[in-house]
């Protein structure tokens, strides 16, 4: 197993979890939504702020969904999977840096740099699932993937602690009080993303054959995403587990973002949030490693209905949580099952598509994936205006467990591979 994990090839693709994991953990779940709501939007109501920054993923995660299977497509005609990549990671990268200059009160600016800083780091998620399929062979993919996002825990969780820490004495640091700290924390998160994207850059095989011109590239992509609608419409096993993965990712992702918003709705301190946040990450390391190695033993399907029952307990005990003790204790147990659920998605779906097309298959997942910044956040935000209820808010992310949790069990995962190996 080790030898396999420390593959050059391999451990530079998990290098890049590792790298855009500051951007998911700092400005998804951590720092931003905190600043967002006490620096930038410090002049509303809590629930206008939550509604603002639901909006925000929102537009971001529409962009994606429009363009997630065009771009595979394209990359996949054009042989430029890896350069795809490269491109919308230096957007995340240069947007999020951005964000340093944006004065207090300002979130609409806030939240467009952010929206665009989301639409980089989400694009260049499409073409970093595609190459799986370049570094390792099928039977690899589950313990891999779950490579990829343990690493992803770990290094997310050290940049955030050293963000934390700049926020918590920023003095020790230079700077002259915590708002300047954290703004500088986005900027560590631009450096962090682009110094361990190199590894994949020099070490991941580019993509082989003739390289089109960019505009031949785009019109066989549109060709190639009409034949891929008419192929899963056709692959009955992939429509099903796209759905089943649309709503269950959709929860998965909302509870990512929208957790520490929710935590400070209900009256909890902003630093005990962030601490919980840190234990998830750390938690997280070993967990996501782990259940790689669950999937090759008992299935991925099996691991992921484990942990989406986990998630359908969790949301339900948010609802009723009233000490925060409680949400230290929720965020271990979602750092157990999160990187798992991640993982074990991505290694299952690359088992039922053809491996040839991965780019243009992984633009549908991922675009059923983005789905989760349109409709959970909005979900959230929209609950939490309508009732002046956080806490039935939280509550409504249930059903999207338990519906998709239903539609997995009815995915054939064997007659899926089988039908991958015919294409």
């Amino acid at each position: 197993m080790w030898k396999l994990l420390t593959e050059k090839k391999v451990l530079s693709w998990a290098l890049y979890d590792w790298a855009n994991s500051a951007f998911a953990t700092v400005m998804l779940a951590g720092l931003f939504p905190v600043f967002f709501k006490q620096y930038w939007s410090a002049d509303q109501s809590a629930t206008t702020s939550t509604f603002h920054l639901g909006v925000a993923n929102s537009i971001a995660g529409i962009v994606i969904v429009l363009l997630a299977p065009i771009l595979g497509a394209i990359a996949d005609a054009g042989q430029a999977r890896k350069r795809l990549l490269l491109s919308f990671a230096a957007l995340g990268m240069i947007m999020t840096a951005s964000l340093y200059g944006v004065a207090q009160g300002a979130w609409l600016a806030a939240a467009t740099l952010y929206a665009l800083g989301v639409i980089g780091f989400m694009g260049s998620v499409i073409f970093y699932d595609a190459l799986i399929v370049k570094v390792t062979r099928p039977e690899h993919y589950d313990l891999v993937s779950g490579y990829g996002f343990s690493l992803g825990y770990l290094g997310g969780g050290l940049l955030f602690s050293l963000d934390v820490l700049m926020t918590l004495y920023p003095a020790w640091f230079g700077f002259a009080d915590a708002s300047e700290a954290v703004r500088f924390a986005f900027i560590t998160v631009a450096i962090w993303w682009a110094v361990f994207t190199l590894p994949l850059a020099f070490n991941v095989p580019a993509d082989e054959g003739l390289r089109m011109p960019v505009f031949k590239a785009i019109r066989g992509g549109f060709r190639q995403l009409r034949h891929t609608f008419a192929e899963i419409r056709r692959l009955k096993v992939v429509s099903l587990f796209l759905l089943a993965y649309w709503l269950y990712i959709d929860g998965v992702d909302t509870v990512v973002r929208m957790a520490v918003d929710y935590g400070m709705s209900i009256g909890f301190d902003s630093n005990d949030l962030i601490v919980a946040l840190l234990i998830t990450q750390f938690v997280g390391f070993p967990a996501a490693l782990l259940f790689g190695i669950l999937g090759n033993k008992i299935g991925a399907k099996a691991g992921i209905l484990i942990a989406l029952g986990v998630y359908f307990i969790v949301t339900t005990w948010a609802y009723f949580m009233q000490e925060v003790y409680e949400f230290y204790l929720l965020a271990v147990v979602i750092g157990l099952v999160q990187g798992g659920v991640q993982s074990l998605s991505r290694s299952l779906y690359a088992r039922i598509i053809p491996p040839d097309k991965s780019g243009e298959f992984f633009g549908f997942y991922n675009m059923m994936g983005k789905f989760a910044a349109v409709i959970g956040p909005v979900l959230m935000g929209s609950v939490a205006v309508l009732t002046d209820s956080s806490r039935l808010a939280i509550l409504s992310v249930t059903v999207l467990f338990l519906i998709g949790g239903i539609l997995l069990l009815m995915v054939d995962v064997k007659e899926g591979e089988r039908m991958a190996r015919q294409l």
